[in-house]
């Protein structure tokens, strides 16, 4: 059965991790040295790594044998937490479990000792959905949590969360991950596939700093033979060709309003999106103007684009 690339390339130890070196940094030490918190908040947009940095770190503080913070994924606590063949480690998406019963039920074992490893560890994935009650009752443990226990909460809205909550946590904000960062990455999954490196460019641009998206995006782009060509990449996602792009903007320069909207009513006839076009749009843009002040902001691009970057940042008027 077919797995999808995002099952396959998830990140199962911290050096696998892309894109948060400042966090991956810190609790790797934590791990190495024993010195972890009890209760973590992992900030960040969707995709950024925080549920896997959180499973990550449960096997990390239970590894038998850690390799430099990492879990070496081949004892039998590494091996029974990817099994999940403890409870030891419990994971609870809070959007599906959000009422205090739920909660209550939860934190009813954590007065027990862990049986098979070192350490317990609840994971609450999306933690601003919990109900206020739901709320009030995990503080209560996160004041006086047994030595064995660790609560990893993962939230894509830290906002919603109570600062009593908050004050309680070691917090860690996961950034969006850097097209360049996506692009390297992608390429690894298909470095024995023929893949143009502007169709890899395309799909980190349009992940807008979500590894997950990059994976879906890039399943969805690959062909049957495994091949992945810009062109092919821009008709599954529904982008705009570059050619296209530049010959609006030269129209938009030239104060040409007619063909302006000729080229916005082509788009649009050809089934695309909207909002694709003006992501699409804004891109195109920032590059123009990044070529007019300094080549060396552009970002990755093809030796052609760049120069025809340049030369419409030249003609564009100060």
């Amino acid at each position: 059965m077919h797995q999808s690339l995002y099952r396959s390339w998830r990140p199962r130890t911290f050096s696998d991790m892309v894109g948060q070196d400042n966090i991956v940094r810190t609790l790797r030490n934590q791990a190495m040295s024993g010195r972890f918190a009890h209760a973590y908040l992992f900030c960040g947009s969707r995709g950024t790594g925080k549920t896997s940095a959180a499973r990550i770190m449960a096997q990390a503080i239970n590894c038998l044998n850690p390799q430099d913070g990492d879990p070496c994924l081949a004892c039998e606590a590494c091996q029974m937490l990817q099994s999940d063949a403890t409870l030891d480690v419990f994971e609870m998406d809070a959007a599906s479990n959000s009422r205090v019963e739920e909660i209550r039920e939860m934190l009813e074992k954590v007065s027990y000792p862990p049986q098979f490893v070192k350490n317990k560890v609840y994971i609450i994935d999306e933690v601003h959905m919990l109900s206020t009650s739901a709320f009030n009752a995990l503080l209560k443990t996160l004041e006086e949590p047994p030595s064995y226990m660790v609560f990893i909460l993962a939230t894509t809205e830290p906002q919603k969360i109570p600062a009593t909550i908050l004050s309680r946590c070691q917090r860690f904000d996961f950034g969006r991950i850097s097209e360049k960062h996506i692009a390297e990455r992608l390429a690894l999954a298909v470095a024995n596939r023929n893949a143009e490196p502007e169709a890899l460019q395309l799909i980190a641009l349009a992940a807008e700093g979500s590894m997950r998206d990059a994976w879906s995006l890039m399943d969805m782009c690959l062909g049957e033979e495994g091949d992945l060509t810009q062109a092919r990449a821009r008709e599954a996602m529904g982008s705009v060709d570059p050619t296209t792009l530049f010959s609006f903007v030269d129209a938009l320069i030239a104060g040409d309003a007619a063909r302006s909207l000729q080229w916005v009513d082509d788009i649009m006839r050809a089934g695309r999106d909207v909002q694709v076009f003006l992501r699409d749009l804004s891109t195109h843009l920032r590059q123009v103007i990044a070529a007019g002040l300094d080549g060396g902001l552009l970002r990755d691009t093809t030796d052609e684009n760049r120069t025809r970057y340049k030369e419409q940042a030249a003609t564009a008027p100060t």
